[in-house]
């Protein structure tokens, strides 16, 4: 193939930044408040893209992503390569600016510093400028806890990454820019004898790209609108990061806000104009189709979606929706994901649930099934699969007071405290069920099961909806009411996600 089609990542990896190291290109993206977080992924024509770990096992303080905080924890990390070392700087806008760092990518890495504190901060971006040996970071802000947006301010940096070296300064004010708002997320280079702050304005679902630039960090920084969605389907086009191949092609990597789907990932070509500025995508609108970077060829490529659970244990694609705790999936010598049905007083409420295994919606219609047993005795144990986001739906099995175990299908809307049924309970004798979600053109999804006697659909069609800064996540769970001693598990095997 000698083109490429959008967007290159069809799920919610959401704010991208990409840096390339050798002939190997690696991003990261948010993961707010699911662990682990900060994925590191990787690839060789930026195209194919496979996930090759995480940089951060536990969010800090520990204690306090105990329980779910969806649209906290991790916001808009930068990633970045120097003095041989792997640098990812992100913001938490309930504590501050954190950085981890790696010899390589897959570690091991640091546990996260805290850089600077504060309420508010958010969208950190390093520069170590390799010319004067200085190093800087601009950090966007958060109104919801700061009273403060639509502005970057910069810093010089300690060159270790361990502290800011002055108060700091605003260094772009979007106030003072006609027309510009919610000015964020701000990436900081050095070209062609320019400071360039590559950042987007306008909101996550309508905005665009912006472009600074200036002869010193601290300005004055003129600028320009680079992308932006003009006749083309891809709304808000920007948030993302600039990468140059080793044949001097620039690219750059952005998102799109899909609803349900979260962030998709768009890749765009990137050239400099004769006034020395960046023109990205078809003269500033973006892509769907173009020719492919001059990268050497390779195997189509994207994250894994399918898991067996070989031993237990669950691929990289997954993440609980808080810090884990030993004990909610445990290892063993088979195939298939033993989950502990983990005894809570929110098992009403998915939403409030620590010990839900979660990765992302697929970006285009898809089937997504596995095999469920229910091996717990305690009667209200239940497990399933689900679609989870600020309305949610499930279907599983649960055991009945009569030691019966039934095939049920909950649901609640947003803003509801409980579930409810979506569709009557009926009794499945083995213990054992098939289910399935096919997830249809705007994350329409339909429910269906098989309990050894043929498909059957469930319930009426429910719409996933996305968290506040997050898409639709499916999730795995097992939970029992609250009591004592242990409540038994559930074995999930060949979850599968198939193209509809």
């Amino acid at each position: 193939m000698t083109t490429y089609t959008n967007p290159v990542l069809n799920a919610d990896w959401s704010d991208p930044d990409v840096v390339r190291v050798g002939d190997d290109f690696y991003l990261t993206a948010s993961s707010f408040g699911r662990a682990p977080g900060l994925p590191l992924l990787h690839s060789r024509d930026l195209v194919g893209w496979t996930l090759v770990g995480h940089a951060l096992q536990h969010l800090e303080p520990v204690a306090e992503f105990g329980t779910p905080r969806h649209d906290c924890g991790v916001w808009a990390p930068s990633i970045r390569h120097h003095d041989d070392r792997f640098w990812i700087f992100w913001g938490d806008p309930d504590q501050g600016l954190f950085q981890v760092n790696a010899p390589e990518i897959r570690g091991p890495w640091t546990r996260p510093h805290l850089v600077k504190a504060g309420k508010g901060l958010i969208d950190p971006c390093p520069l170590w400028d390799e010319e004067t040996g200085d190093a800087y970071l601009v950090h966007g802000w958060a109104k919801s806890r700061s009273g403060v947006k639509n502005r970057l301010t910069g810093h010089r940096m300690h060159p270790d990454g361990t502290g800011l070296l002055d108060e700091g300064k605003v260094i772009v004010d979007g106030d003072r820019i006609p027309g510009w708002f919610t000015l964020e997320g701000p990436k900081l280079y050095r070209h062609d004898g320019w400071f360039w702050i590559l950042a987007p304005a306008g909101g996550v679902e309508s905005g665009w790209q912006g472009a600074f630039r200036s002869r010193g960090f601290f300005g004055p920084y003129e600028e320009r609108i680079v992308l932006e969605q003009r006749g083309t389907d891809v709304n808000g086009p920007h948030q993302g990061g600039w990468v140059r191949t080793p044949s001097g092609e620039d690219w750059f990597l952005h998102f799109q806000q899909r609803g349900a789907y979260g962030r998709v990932v768009h890749l765009q070509p990137m050239r400099w104009d004769p006034d020395g500025w960046p023109v990205l995508g078809d003269h500033g609108a973006p892509v769907a189709e173009h020719e492919r970077p001059d990268l050497p060829p390779q195997p189509a490529a994207a994250p894994a979606t399918d898991d067996d659970f070989p031993g237990g244990r669950f691929g990289r694609q997954w993440s609980w929706t808080a810090n884990p705790q030993d004990g909610w999936a445990t290892q063993h010598s088979g195939d298939g994901l033993r989950l502990t049905c983990v005894r809570s007083p929110d098992m009403h409420d998915l939403r409030r649930l620590p010990n839900v295994l979660t990765q992302r919606l697929p970006g285009t219609p898809s089937a997504v099934e596995v095999e469920l047993r229910l091996r717990s005795e305690e009667p209200g144990a239940r497990a399933g699969l689900a679609v989870l986001g600020d309305a949610f739906g499930w279907i599983g099995l649960q055991r009945g007071t009569d030691g019966t175990v039934h095939l049920v299908h909950r649901f609640a809307e947003t803003g509801a405290e409980r579930e409810r049924d979506a569709a009557p309970a009926r009794i499945v004798p083995e213990g054992r069920v098939r289910l399935r979600i096919e997830i249809g053109p705007g994350a329409r999804c339909r429910f269906s099961y098989d309990a050894g006697d043929g498909p059957c659909a469930s319930g009426p069609v429910f719409a996933a909806t996305p968290w506040r800064w997050v898409g639709a996540l499916l999730g795995l769970f097992a939970v029992a009411p609250v009591g004592t001693g242990h409540a038994g598990a559930a074995t999930f095997t060949h979850f599968r996600i198939n193209s509809l």
